[in-house]
């Protein structure tokens, strides 16, 4: 399915079903913030993108399509915390991957044409893959401890498979070239299976090395706007 969506390019990837909150200080996210708070409460959705190289996109759509990645997440407005000064802070939920085929400038900020992606399960063996990527995980972050590297907060890892695969995405401690391979992987069975070979791969060089690269080192991690 198809659809017009307000564009927020970042240096993250952002996964269905996470979390991510947001201070908007920029006018032109400004404005998109007042956009979205002018539609119903349910309509209230923008595209999160990363940034292919360093960690904006000029206000004419400098780079154009080229400077961003081709897979997003639509993020749900949730709430909307105004300041006197015409600042915000957001909380958004992650919701549907999309595909971004085409930007428009028309608006302050950049609007997409994208096409929404469908969460799928995989093959029969997502189930038994993800029993695998669980004890692989947890093995992970018993390395990331020996290390001496601050574990991600997981209370309980989930069962099912399609929720599991994004959050372990979202979760390991990897650079945003590795998380956007992942958010790109067109079923949960497939980026199980890229998380098994990542995760083995992170174990194994956290406890040779007994340290973990800073993915903030070649690119900022986050950026507000």
């Amino acid at each position: 399915m198809s659809e017009r969506l307000p564009l927020f390019p970042l240096g993250l990837v952002l996964f269905p079903g996470l979390v991510l909150p947001l201070h908007v200080f920029e006018d032109r996210y400004r404005v998109l913030v007042r956009d979205l708070l002018a539609l119903p409460e349910e309509e209230r959705r923008f595209g999160v993108v990363a940034i292919r190289q360093g960690r904006e996109v000029g206000e004419d759509g400098l780079g154009g399509r080229e400077a961003l990645h081709e897979i997003g997440c639509v993020a749900q407005l949730r709430r909307a915390e105004a300041y006197p000064d015409g600042r915000y802070d957001l909380v958004t939920v992650g919701a549907e991957r999309f595909r971004l085929h085409a930007l428009s400038t028309e608006r302050p900020y950049l609007t997409g044409s994208v096409d929404l992606l469908p969460d799928e399960q995989g093959d029969g063996e997502s189930v038994v893959v993800a029993s695998a990527v669980r004890a692989a995980f947890t093995d992970y972050l018993d390395a990331l401890a020996g290390a001496g590297v601050e574990q991600p907060e997981v209370a309980e890892l989930p069962t099912d498979p399609l929720v599991l695969s994004y959050l372990v995405a979202a979760t390991a401690v990897v650079d945003l070239d590795q998380r956007q391979r992942l958010l790109a992987e067109p079923d949960a069975g497939r980026r199980l299976r890229a998380e098994l070979t990542l995760l083995a791969m992170e174990s194994r060089l956290l406890r040779l090395l007994n340290a973990v690269p800073d993915p903030g080192l070649s690119r900022e991690p986050t950026s507000p706007n």
